[in-house]
């Protein structure tokens, strides 16, 4: 779920030019907040104030299939290599084994969103990016039904080592990355909003919470002002950098003084949501991010 390395990451800027006669710098712009920019094989002429992703690769044929086959294996790679480095940490006495399960739980997440612009424009490169959680899927299935036994995975990941865990909130949580993958991809900013609350704004919250969490909300004695706080401005910041992050690349275009309040607004949401005492009933790994989804859908639609 992390990065390719470097042998991967051999991409081209493509530079298009719209036709002189059907294209002019005062062509009228729409209001949209959000564009959304296509990717299918070949794209299509474009006014001069768009960009198109700056990292495109071949979006049909053998050449796609390989490239997106390898992308995916090296995403694989680098998620496995992820957990099994904070299972060794957590081994050696370095890192708490709660700690080391937030940070896994925060980062697994956010390198998986990173890793989306690798894969190629190909409308299909999307089922690639979600066989890397479905692999994941798989494996806590696997484990928690204690077909297999995985000692460093149900360490990571799990509270108290008990490897029915696996099918809650892990297994909620990957989940919500296929979802996240093949309903939104990189045009949409929900799924980037979404992931970015579920993985960095709760997994803060939890680290914070613990640490700092003396102060409880009224209303919910197992969660604290703390750890809502720091899950409302790191979960608004990392959004906002990720969707930074996509814009940079050309994959949406933000207007940024629209999309500032709406997306700190999504975040309150989210955050009150994760606040309100129903982890017994919904676990946060699916509570946070539909909210999300959900209110990001409407505010950047409306």
């Amino acid at each position: 779920m992390t990065l390719l390395s470097s042998h991967l990451l051999v991409f081209s800027a493509v530079h298009h030019r719209a036709p002189p006669t059907t294209t002019t710098r005062n062509s009228p712009t729409t209001n949209h907040t959000v564009r959304f920019l296509c990717s299918p094989g070949v794209p299509p002429a474009v006014r001069l104030d768009q960009r198109l992703p700056r990292f495109v690769v071949p979006g049909a044929g053998a050449e796609d299939l390989l490239y997106n086959a390898g992308a995916t294996v090296g995403v694989l790679g680098g998620g496995y290599a992820l957990v099994r480095a904070f299972d060794e940490l957590t081994r050696r006495n370095i890192l708490q084994q709660g700690l080391s399960r937030k940070l896994v739980h925060i980062l697994s997440g956010l390198l998986f969103l990173v890793s989306w612009p690798i894969f190629s424009n190909s409308p299909k490169a999307r089922y690639f990016a979600a066989f890397v959680p479905l692999v994941n899927c798989l494996r806590l299935l696997v484990n928690g039904l204690s077909l297999a036994s995985d000692e460093g995975l149900i360490k990571s990941v799990t509270r108290e080592g008990d490897p029915l865990e696996l099918l809650r909130g892990p297994l909620y949580y990957v989940l919500i990355l296929i979802l996240s993958a093949l309903v939104f991809w990189r045009e949409s900013p929900i799924g980037v909003i979404s992931l970015a609350m579920m993985c960095a704004g709760d997994g803060i919250a939890d680290i914070i919470g613990r640490r700092y969490g003396s102060m409880k909300i009224p209303y919910n004695e197992h969660k604290s002002l703390a750890g809502s706080m720091s899950m409302l401005v790191f979960g608004f910041l990392v959004s906002i950098g990720m969707l930074y992050y996509y814009s940079v690349l050309g994959h949406v275009q933000l207007d940024w003084a629209s999309t500032l309040p709406r997306v700190a607004f999504i975040s309150f949401v989210a955050t009150l949501v994760e606040s309100l005492p129903i982890t017994k009933v919904v676990d946060d790994n699916i509570s946070v991010p539909l909210a999300t989804m959900a209110v990001a859908f409407f505010t950047f639609h409306h």
